[in-house]
């Protein structure tokens, strides 16, 4: 059975027909997990009983045609800062290394409820901080197309397991960059949503005004079926959104011909010191494909472009410093005892936190500090609108913009270790997309000479994920870029 890389549409086709039951394709997937996992490490827990458990209901839930859905028995996995009831929820990291939460995410239930099966946890930088997947308590997750490179991060694992076939899609999270950029790395498809338009309950916060959740699958249609679950108002999160949802997957045929679409391509992104040369010749190939379809392009400028990494270091570290000032040993996660108090909390976040934590502790702990509040947290916000602002600006000239996600393909693992600021720099393309709280899509649009994957990125008005997905998928019709498989994953 080669069900590794079919489509969720494809599998779900398979389940109503009878041609397969969830529990044998759940059996499916977890081996593959078990023959293909260690050369690459995308997985932090398998929660094999839990899987079958669901796959069993879903069984049944196909055998009566009850409450049937497009998820229903699909095998998936979740980026392992997604609480998950009865199953492990570490962050990557060890202070939280055993913990069990007593509750599951809004949006770890609304998979559940459509009848999905939870394979485990992915691995990811540490409390999602990094560009890497490198940071990880449980080691570093690797590139399936080349075990020495970068999956990309932070939800590297999430994009390396999809990428090797070792799950049907997964979700993953997006503070910066955090979804796409592992795409890209990985050859598949990720999408980040509006700021609001998923609900970020049982999500362990990095920075809370950033972090969003979305799916990673190999095609535009995938991610469209996952969000189509996920999306939608919560209650429990005050920065949930209300906004009507659409049914994505129904407007994916739509013709762009005749749709009257402007593509902006801004200046500042295309002349980018340290852009690829093989990903700036995707990025032509990939305007001339949409323009040979009807699309218009136009040259488009973002000002304020150079200011977002600098920006976006100081507010999600910031915010970071905050978040993670509950770690303290006392009420859950890592103990280390000590003489007293101060030194319980000193010696339990030393020992539980890495050291790309600490140096994003320590960064968001001095811009909120006295004396230094204004001249970098207050001015940091003031940036923040004007790169909304420049965003409100062209959206007004353009529908969606076209850019690269990431200015190289995936560097090997261990390039970027002693220089963080290289490695900041790595998200240049995608940060400003969550300063602003747009929606973004990266989509796999060729390979290096050296066979790496290259991916582009879209970003639209706010809940305009519609014509994101849209876009995409006229793309995917027409090219197999996303059909492509790891070598490492067939033998």
């Amino acid at each position: 059975m080669d069900s590794n890389y079919k489509s969720i549409s494809d599998l779900h086709t398979l389940l109503v027909e009878k041609k397969i039951s969830s529990v044998e394709l759940t059996r499916y997937f977890l081996d593959r997990i078990k023959k293909y996992d260690a050369s690459i490490n995308s997985f932090i827990t398998i929660s094999e009983e839990e899987a079958l458990r669901l796959a069993q209901k879903a069984d049944e839930r196909l055998a009566k045609n009850n409450h049937v859905t497009a998820l229903t028995g699909i095998p998936i996995a979740l980026k392992d800062l997604i609480i998950t009831k009865g199953i492990r929820t570490t962050c990557a990291s060890r202070i939280l290394s055993s913990f069990i939460p007593p509750y599951n995410a809004t949006v770890t239930e609304q998979l559940i409820t459509s009848g999905a099966v939870i394979l485990g946890k992915l691995n990811m930088d540490e409390f999602a901080m990094g560009s890497s997947s490198e940071n990880s308590f449980f080691g570093p997750v690797k590139n399936p197309w080349n075990v020495e490179r970068s999956p990309g991060g932070s939800s590297g694992g999430s994009a390396a397991a999809v990428s090797a076939g070792l799950v049907s899609a997964a979700l993953g999270s997006d503070t910066g960059g955090s979804i796409r950029l592992p795409s890209a790395f990985c050859g598949v498809t990720g999408l980040k949503p509006t700021y609001g338009r998923v609900s970020r309950f049982g999500l362990v916060a990095f920075a809370s005004s950033l972090d969003q959740l979305g799916p990673i699958g190999r095609s535009a249609y995938d991610c469209a079926i996952i969000l189509e679950a996920i999306a939608g108002f919560d209650s429990h999160d005050s920065t949930s959104s209300d906004t009507p949802l659409p049914p994505y997957s129904q407007y994916l045929n739509d013709s762009i011909n005749g749709s009257n679409i402007t593509i902006g391509i801004p200046k500042e992104y295309t002349h980018q010191k340290g852009l690829h040369n093989e990903i700036a010749t995707a990025l032509e190939n990939t305007k001339n494909f949409f323009m040979k379809r009807g699309v218009k392009i136009k040259t488009i400028s973002l000002p304020y472009t150079d200011y977002a990494v600098s920006t976006y270091y100081i507010l999600a570290t910031a915010e970071a410093s905050t978040n993670l000032a509950r770690y303290d040993g006392i009420r859950y996660g890592l103990r280390e005892e000590g003489k007293d108090l101060l030194d319980v909390y000193l010696n339990s976040r030393t020992r539980g936190f890495g050291d790309e934590v600490k140096r994003r502790i320590m960064l968001g702990t001095y811009v909120l500090s006295s004396g230094y509040y204004d001249a970098y947290y207050g001015k940091a916000c003031k940036v923040r609108r004007l790169i909304t602002e420049d965003f409100r600006r062209v959206f007004a000239e353009c529908d969606v913009i076209l850019s690269p996600t990431s200015p190289t393909p995936a560097f090997k693992i261990g390039e970027h270790s002693h220089d963080p600021l290289a490695m900041y720099l790595t998200d240049i393309y995608t940060i400003s997309a969550n300063l602003a709280g747009i929606p973004a899509i990266s989509f796999p649009v060729g390979f290096t000479k050296n066979n790496l994957p290259m991916g582009m990125q879209l970003m639209a008005k706010k809940f305009n994920e519609t014509q994101l997905l849209q876009l995409v998928h006229c793309y995917q019709k027409e090219t197999d870029w996303h059909t492509r498989i790891p070598e490492t994953c067939t033998k």
